[in-house]
């Protein structure tokens, strides 16, 4: 199936905290979760598992800290990730349409990935100056029609945006 016909949510969810990366000496591509992260990732999959919260898919950036924010969401949420090459950037409106279109039937679907992109991406979809994303943040924004491969626009609606801070926890 080439186009969505039902609303599409996309939940951006940047990484959790990975430290330091100026300190980090090893490939960027392999720096984990700091514990800082680990936990950050823990309480957003615990608070949205208490919400009841039911993606259709986890797709996930193949870099370690994105994936590692990935596994401990969905391991919460009972679902398992899967790794997308295209989600470790850079990343465009077309390459996200690419990625949303090849989940034909998920309607809920959660990125997680980097920044820049993903705050670059969701304040081009919503029409705004900027949406930040912290690490560990999570947006929510409804797509306003069906989404096919190659689409080089995307206009939705920022349902709301959950920084790290905000989502209660030890």
């Amino acid at each position: 199936m080439a186009d969505r016909q039902s609303r599409t949510e996309v939940y951006f969810l940047r990484h959790a905290d990975a430290g330091d990366p100026e300190a980090w000496t090893r490939p960027d591509a392999e720096r984990p979760l700091s514990a800082k992260g680990r936990r950050q990732a823990e309480r957003l999959g615990r608070h949205l598992a208490a919400l009841g919260f039911e993606p259709d898919a986890i797709l996930t950036s193949p870099k370690v800290r994105a994936a590692e924010t990935a596994q401990i969401v969905g391991e919460a949420l009972g679902r398992d990730p899967t790794e997308v090459d295209g989600l470790a950037g850079p990343l465009g409106i077309e390459d996200l349409t690419e990625i949303i279109a090849s989940q034909p039937a998920a309607r809920r679907i959660v990125v997680v990935g980097h920044d820049p992109d993903f705050s670059e991406l969701a304040a081009e979809i919503v029409g705004a100056p900027e949406v930040p994303l912290k690490k560990g943040a999570l947006a929510r924004i409804d797509l306003d029609g069906p989404v096919g491969r190659g689409q080089r626009t995307l206009g939705g609606t920022l349902r709301w945006l959950l920084p790290p801070d905000a989502i209660p926890g030890d």
